[in-house]
């Protein structure tokens, strides 16, 4: 049963995900692009403080050592992006003019789109694909420590990378310029999610001991998205109207985990 729901998970956080940026992309939805970072920022910080980090300290595993391995954590995956190894969004500016409101989309995959990409989508998807690898093994992770806190995790994996397809898919499509080329390719560099449930289903269930310490893990790549990559971008000087509307959209972004958690508590 387990197996089965990370695979339900993995399959729909890293194959959900590219569909709806391209929704979002593509469609009459395209206008909400900005919102979808303020709730993944909200999505990804509710999932690590109100339930990752909690289950995990609810274990017999030590306070300290807890702390020091989200220390660690975050250092680590801050050290890993400086070094271009570890990437969870690409540098973008598109090239018909970035979002909405005039900004270019920001992510950092270790080389910038700014300029004429060619064979740069393939590093693109090589890219996605071990990013969606790890997704897999950190749901996974959530899912063999409690049910709940898998679908909550797939969810906050699902909304930080709708952002990070989005900019995806404008890469493709401008290497291409096939936009159902461009759905494809990407689709099946998030389908490599599920592979990462599979390896880290039988990784946490070998090492069940140390699962507190995958989750904290989990947690610590969460909050670094949020606070390193997706908070920054908007950082912006707006109107107090955009700006209520920035704050409303995290606040979404925080009240969908808790309303899914308390209804995949109530059923589980």
């Amino acid at each position: 049963m387990t197996l089965i729901a990370i695979l339900t998970g993995t399959l729909a956080a890293g194959i959900g995900s590219v569909w709806l940026a391209a929704l979002l992309s593509f469609g009459v939805l395209a206008r909400y692009t900005n919102h979808m970072l303020s709730l993944a920022a909200g999505a990804l910080l509710a999932t690590a403080f109100m339930h990752l980090l909690p289950e995990a300290f609810e274990s017999q595993a030590g306070a300290q050592e807890l702390f020091a391995t989200l220390l660690v954590g975050l250092v680590f995956f801050f050290l890993l992006d400086k070094a271009e190894l570890y990437h969870h969004g690409h540098e973008h500016h598109d090239p018909q003019g970035g979002d909405d409101a005039g900004h270019p989309h920001h992510h950092h995959h270790g080389h910038d789109h700014g300029q004429p990409v060619r064979s740069g989508s393939w590093a693109v998807l090589t890219g996605d694909s071990v990013h969606a690898f790890g997704d897999g093994i950190l749901i996974a992770s959530a899912f063999v420590a409690d049910m709940r806190l898998g679908v909550i995790t797939a969810l906050a994996v699902l909304a930080h990378e709708v952002p990070h397809h989005m900019g995806d898919l404008v890469v493709l499509r401008h290497t291409s310029g096939n936009r159902s080329m461009a759905l494809i390719k990407v689709s099946l560099a998030g389908a490599v999610t599920a592979l990462g449930g599979l390896v880290g289903y039988a990784l946490v269930d070998m090492l069940h001991d140390w699962l507190p310490y995958f989750l904290v893990v989990a947690s610590s790549s969460f909050v670094y998205v949020a606070l390193a990559d997706l908070i920054p971008q908007l950082q912006k000087r707006l109107t107090a109207r955009e700006t209520l509307a920035q704050i409303a959209w995290l606040g979404v972004g925080m009240a969908l985990v808790m309303g899914v958690s308390g209804l995949a508590h109530s059923s589980h």
